[in-house]
């Protein structure tokens, strides 16, 4: 990471009072940006903000007017929007004989609805005539899991898998009406924190493995790198995709998995 090279832009992180958001909300400070951490957790939330010198609001993904007020927020308390971390997901573990639709419907209401709503007020808000109207990047969090079969992930994957189509239709859309918005998604490995920690556990209480070491012994065995990805991997990764070092990089998906899913 160069030090300050987003000195001067203002990036809002949707998830960002734990885990990987919280870890995008640091890299993107110490590379210069103002932080905006938005998340359903108020007081972890304001926590993470205080301890970065940003700023929080409070954000439900799913609700659309939730969006417009927390972006409008935003922008008022830090003086615009430059970077978006559509980061806020959730990964709910499943065997197909004991699909539940509820669960279901929340993950790709969570997953793909949050995501492309993210991506609605950034475009609404970043392009000509927006409350910035700078342009600007948008980086979506997609996984590994859209790119491989491993089980009792079905509906998890498919979401990812969904966010990675979105992705690239965002970006021709932007393109085509000018909106000077760049968008991209990265898509992490398994990474050893609490939600991989959580899935290990999962996995091996539906007979899958004998335990969550050897689910994890599995997801190794399967990386050509040998290991496991860490928060500041995909963190690297973020601040690259909203630096000018990508400026010409539009619609992808940028594996950051130890070559798990190629």
């Amino acid at each position: 990471m160069t030090e300050l090279e987003l000195a001067g832009r203002k990036a809002l992180v949707t998830g960002g009072a734990q885990g990987l958001g919280k870890k995008f909300a640091e890299y993107l400070t110490a590379a210069g940006a103002t932080v905006v951490v938005a998340d359903l957790q108020d007081e972890k939330g304001k926590e993470v903000a205080e301890s970065i010198g940003g700023t929080f609001v409070h954000l439900d993904v799913t609700d659309d007017a939730s969006w417009e007020a927390a972006v409008a927020q935003a922008v008022s308390e830090v003086g615009g929007l430059d970077i978006l971390v559509n980061n806020a997901g959730i990964e709910i573990a499943s065997l197909f004989i004991n699909l539940d639709a509820d669960v279901a419907r929340r993950i790709f209401d969570v997953n793909v609805v949050g995501t492309s709503l993210g991506i609605k007020h950034a475009f609404r808000t970043m392009g000509p005539g927006g409350a910035a109207g700078k342009g600007g990047a948008v980086i979506n969090v997609a996984s590994v899991a859209a790119h491989i079969a491993f089980p009792a992930l079905s509906q998890y994957s498919a979401s990812k898998s969904a966010v990675d189509r979105i992705t690239r239709v965002a970006a021709m859309e932007a393109g085509k009406l000018g909106l000077g918005v760049r968008v991209n998604c990265v898509a992490p490995g398994l990474i050893p924190n609490e939600m991989g920690a959580g899935l290990a556990n999962e996995l091996t209480g539906m007979g899958l493995f004998e335990s969550p070491d050897a689910a994890v012994g599995q997801v190794v065995e399967l990386t050509p790198s040998g290991g496991l990805a860490t928060e500041e991997d995909i963190a690297e990764a973020v601040v690259f995709l909203a630096s000018d070092r990508s400026k010409f990089i539009n619609g992808v998906d940028l594996s950051v998995d130890g070559g798990m899913g190629m």
